[in-house]
């Protein structure tokens, strides 16, 4: 494995962060699968994850592009291809509301760095109540 697990967490979460699109794209595998949070959202009513480049397009300019988001990483727990983080998510809306929320974000990457699957658990009703 060329980079880790670890390494590729950081390097997608700086992408959101810094609004780097090409950045974060080449941090991801193309069959690339997110669970964001797990157990689904608006994008992904069924649960079963946004997955392939066309999703993470959608993704992107839905959710991250229009934000500001950055991640304050407490912990990262890293075993063999995986990395799990601790972090607190904040994001400001074009609307001017803003949530800041907890989150275990965990990343598992390929044979060279890029990531697989991402695992987001966090509490989805908290975002949505900085809607209303």
């Amino acid at each position: 494995m060329t980079n880790t697990a670890s390494e590729a967490g950081h390097r997608a979460m700086a992408a959101v962060g810094s609004g780097d699109r090409e950045a974060w794209f080449s941090s991801y595998s193309d069959d690339a699968v997110l669970h964001d949070p797990v157990g689904g959202s608006p994008l992904d009513p069924d649960g079963k994850g946004i997955a392939g480049r066309a999703e993470l397009e959608r993704f992107w300019d839905l959710t991250i592009a229009p934000n500001e988001i950055s991640f304050e990483v407490r912990e990262v727990h890293a075993a063999g291809a995986e990395a799990a983080f601790v972090a607190t998510v904040s994001a400001k809306f074009p609307t001017g509301n803003a949530v800041s929320y907890d989150g275990v974000f965990v990343y598992a990457v390929d044979d060279q760095g890029r990531i697989e699957t991402l695992r987001g658990y966090w509490n989805l009703a908290t975002v949505l109540a900085a809607f209303s």
